[in-house]
């Protein structure tokens, strides 16, 4: 595919923070029950599914923390990321595990293959236009029976960040409305399970979304 400006820009801005930023978030799941509530779901799910036992990507995985909490709860995970300097600081933090550079966009996956694909803020970078085409791509390579889960911003606004973690960055966050998320994944063939809005925490600019689907 031709990469657009959006995630040539992601790629430079995570490429430059990279380590800070792994050194500043850290586990990023402490003081968070339902955020942990929402994966621990996920997990068992997955588990128990018809697609149970296949791998699961954690797509935008940054410097693989999700990726090892799944790996904690049982689940097959690999990372996926679009910044090498991310799958670096990923593959030096957590050497047991499988971690890949690449776009979830265009993902190098077969099709129907996956149990499970998790997209923890990973879509906030994307312009909501471009949501649609990510969410098919997602459909794409999960199996029958396989779980999605999305943890987003919730709203309805855009907030352009020219510094973070100590560097200069040229990034969009993108709130999205829970019921545009819900007709997106519906559209690709996701069917919505669940879905859990929490108040922001402090540091965080918008309410938090989280819904969970399944592939028919």
């Amino acid at each position: 595919m031709t990469e657009t400006s959006y995630l040539h820009a992601v790629r430079a801005s995570y490429d430059a923070v990279a380590v800070d930023y792994a050194r500043l978030v850290g586990p990023g799941l402490a003081g968070k029950p339902l955020d942990r509530a929402m994966l621990a779901a996920f997990a068992e799910y997955v588990h128990g599914g018809e697609a149970r036992g296949r791998a699961v990507a954690d797509l935008g995985c940054g410097p693989g923390r999700l990726t090892a909490h799944l790996d904690g709860l049982g689940v097959r995970a690999f990372g996926v990321d679009l910044s090498p300097a991310m799958v670096a600081v990923a593959r030096r933090t957590y050497p047991g595990l499988r971690f890949e550079v690449g776009s979830m966009a265009a993902l190098d996956v077969a099709d129907g293959v996956l149990g499970g694909v998790l997209a923890w803020y990973s879509t906030v970078h994307t312009p909501p236009s471009e949501l649609g085409s990510v969410f098919a791509e997602c459909a794409r390579v999960l199996a029958p029976g396989g779980y999605f889960l999305i943890a987003f911003e919730a709203g309805d606004a855009r907030i352009r960040l020219d510094h973070a973690y100590g560097h200069p960055v040229e990034l969009d966050v993108y709130g999205t409305p829970p019921d545009l998320i819900a007709e997106l994944l519906a559209a690709a063939g996701l069917t919505e399970v669940s879905r859990l809005l929490r108040e922001p925490d402090t540091g965080e600019s918008f309410p938090q979304g989280f819904l969970l689907a399944r592939r028919g």
